[in-house]
């Protein structure tokens, strides 16, 4: 059997064609994994599994200090350890502030009187559907939580290495999409030529080659008269476009019926397959 890769597909804001990429390509293949890293507003299952919401569900959890105030001497050590400011002393009685905790265990370590203890408490989800030759996991941090990374570190142990693996990353260059790209093999960065396309691909493009990951360029929504945006940046900084989605009704009208296009309109299927090809004999040669 041929060697698999795993592919994270990456934008610099939301809106670019991302999940269009993703959600197409994994479509137009065999052997496909497809785990959808947007945890914080993931919807590839509007095109995967419309019905994964009633799915069974795996909890990702994180632990949280619980103070025992009969134990508690109001020393302060605890507080003045947090660098996160979740914990604050309110006369005598130390409060916890669960949403900006980092679960590092610090302040059960440094209290004297172990008068702390930890809690669990869930911070996300994940969900798993299984199609003909899809295999889909999607991560869902839950409401009000601010903290993607740990849902995101658990959606990866899902991750199979004899499937083609295919990242749908969080937008821009912030800490949950570097997890969500990290140690995968290649990324695809989707842009859009426009201002707003080049200034967000710039940014993502520096975060890229400060964390060394090979990575080429899709312009989705590409139009002649407007493509030398991204064209001219690519080639001075001698950047790799492997790919052009033209901007299309047609495809927005399937987009807003919540319908991939790879089988709709002629040839797409050929050139997604052909695009992972390209993608895999580039990620093998790093």
């Amino acid at each position: 059997m041929a060697e698999e890769i795993s592919l994270s597909i990456l934008s610099g804001k939301g809106g670019t064609g991302k999940t269009t990429l993703a959600v197409n390509l994994a479509l137009a293949l065999e052997n496909v994994q497809l785990l959808d890293a947007d945890v914080e507003e993931p919807n590839d299952y509007l095109f995967i599994s419309p019905e994964i919401e009633s799915k069974e569900t795996e909890s990702v959890m994180r632990l949280i200090p619980e103070v025992n105030d009969d134990k508690c001497t109001a020393c302060r050590k605890c507080v003045d350890f947090c660098e996160y400011n979740a914990l604050a002393m309110m006369l005598d009685n130390v409060l916890v502030f669960e949403e900006v905790c980092h679960s590092c265990g610090g302040c059960k370590i440094v209290c004297p009187e172990d008068a702390i203890t930890e809690k669990e408490k869930e911070l996300g989800k994940l969900r798993h559907d299984s199609l003909s030759n899809l295999d889909f996991w999607q991560g869902e941090l839950n409401t009000k939580e601010e903290k993607a990374v740990p849902v995101i570190e658990k959606l990866k142990t899902k991750i199979d290495r004899d499937k083609k693996v295919i990242i749908d990353s969080p937008p821009g260059t912030t800490c949950p999409t570097i997890e969500a790209i990290t140690d995968t093999d290649f990324t695809i960065v989707v842009t859009e030529p426009s201002p707003f396309g080049l200034h967000d691909l710039k940014m993502v493009i520096e975060m890229l080659n400060e964390i060394e990951q090979p990575f080429a360029v899709v312009i989705n929504r590409a139009e002649a008269d407007s493509d030398y945006l991204i064209e001219d940046y690519c080639q001075e900084e001698g950047i790799k476009i492997i790919l052009k989605i033209p901007f299309s009704r047609k495809i927005a009208e399937l987009y807003s019926e919540g319908i991939p296009f790879f089988d709709k309109l002629e040839g797409w299927d050929e050139k997604l397959q052909q695009l992972y090809q390209e993608i895999r004999e580039e990620a093998l040669k790093q």
